[in-house]
């Protein structure tokens, strides 16, 4: 089973750099992307249902803002669109579909690097998600969580940690908030299981000031964040790079599940 996450940076941004054609050729099972940047409205065909894949969305009141969905190769049994926190799910982050015992959920994190008002926003958010994964957690499914966190765990997670140390992305509270995701609620970072010392292939993410992308001044904050049961499946991860659909590389991991 292949699962790929992308943070799109706009739908229509992305289709127009040929995120589309690429998809198609993956051959994924299900395909989460995050910050659509659109609504309802804006969802053309090609959008929605592409290449037969089924196509279920969040979307952010704001518009141009956010919203996250999930392709799936076979129609789910369920889909849950927000998690239950009205300021959030007012902003798109969160679509879970379930297919037997297997959820796979496209999760997009608030930043805090644009303001104090955002970084705040964004300690709110790690505090009341928590709770959810530690639910999902108990309710004894296989999840994956695939998406963009906004949070590089730890000093191989980024280019230049020293300098980002005060930078939102790298704050002390929110690294660890990452490590009580897995050592406390119990959940796997999938990548790292594969990679525990990759550096510059892993990073996810690149700013589009200077020369970030040139030099590979990048930070992982794209993940793949699973149940032990499903995590200890993994057999291959992969960041693409050899084309640019947005400011972020899709991450692409495949387990040993039925799909």
């Amino acid at each position: 089973m292949k699962i790929i996450s992308a943070n799109l940076n706009g739908i229509r941004s992305a289709a127009k750099k040929n995120f589309f054609e690429w998809m198609q050729k993956q051959d994924a099972d299900f395909i989460c992307v995050q910050e659509l940047k659109a609504q309802e409205a804006d969802m053309t065909d090609i959008f929605l249902s592409p290449f037969g894949y089924h196509g279920h969305f969040h979307y952010a009141e704001k518009k141009g803002y956010s919203g996250t969905g999930v392709y799936s190769r076979r129609q789910p049994d369920s889909v849950a669109t927000g998690f239950g926190n009205a300021e959030f799910d007012a902003e798109g982050r969160y679509v879970q579909v379930d297919i037997g015992t297997l959820s796979v959920i496209s999760l997009y994190c608030p930043s805090g690097s644009s303001s104090d008002e955002r970084q705040q926003a964004k300690f709110r958010f790690m505090e009341v998600f928590m709770p959810h994964l530690v639910k999902l957690r108990k309710s004894g499914r296989e999840i994956v969580i695939c998406g963009d966190w906004n949070v590089a765990h730890k000093e191989i997670d980024l280019k230049n940690w020293k300098s980002n140390q005060k930078n939102s992305g790298f704050l002390p509270e929110e690294r660890a908030w990452m490590t009580s995701v897995f050592d406390e609620a119990d959940w796997r970072d999938v990548y790292r299981l594969l990679h525990p010392e990759t550096t510059g292939e892993a990073y996810t993410w690149w700013s589009n000031r200077g020369q970030a992308w040139a030099n590979n001044v990048g930070w992982r904050i794209d993940y793949h964040v699973a149940t032990p049961g499903i995590a200890a499946t993994a057999r291959s991860a992969a960041v693409y790079k050899d084309e640019r659909f947005s400011d972020h590389a899709p991450l692409t991991i495949s387990y040993d599940w039925p799909a």
